[in-house]
């Protein structure tokens, strides 16, 4: 069950990859939205809500087998949060582009209150949760930013 858990925690293994796991998360992340972006919005939605909840179940576990809290090879937060930012975009490569920019960008600057759950809640839900808020911050972003542009 450790490596079902590490390989869901983990992004299929991509939280290993050298040098910021967690863009590596937000790349696979783009590229399961490639995938997922054609599906229904009730059926995308609910993706990426049993993601969500598997990601709380195996970053939890994964904190435990590694014995690190938070250890910055789980990306499915990553995953999760870039499939929040573009939830509503349209598929195109620079809608992609801008939300994996604009995900990147709150997950590491931690505006409240995503500062604030990073902080203050600890295992599989506070793993994930951070990120979801820093996604919501992007999909609002991205999406001010469609319609301005439609606006010029």
């Amino acid at each position: 069950m450790d490596r079902l858990y590490m390989f869901i925690a983990t992004g299929a293994y991509s939280g290993y990859l050298p040098k910021a796991p967690g863009t590596w998360g937000s790349a696979v992340g783009v590229l399961l939205w490639f995938f997922l972006a054609r599906l229904a919005p009730a059926s995308y939605w609910t993706t990426v809500g049993v993601l969500f909840v598997l990601g709380v179940i195996s970053a939890g576990a994964a904190e435990k087998i590694v014995d690190r809290g938070d250890p910055g090879l789980v990306v499915i937060d990553e995953i999760v949060g870039q499939l929040i930012v573009l939830g509503l975009a349209p598929l195109h490569p620079l809608a992609a582009l801008a939300g994996f920019a604009l995900f990147r960008f709150f997950d590491i600057l931690k505006p409240f209150p995503v500062n604030w759950l990073d902080t203050h809640l600890n295992g599989g839900l506070g793993i994930m949760l951070d990120d979801v808020a820093a996604g919501v911050y992007g999909l609002l972003t991205l999406q001010l930013g469609l319609w301005l542009t439609r606006m010029l």
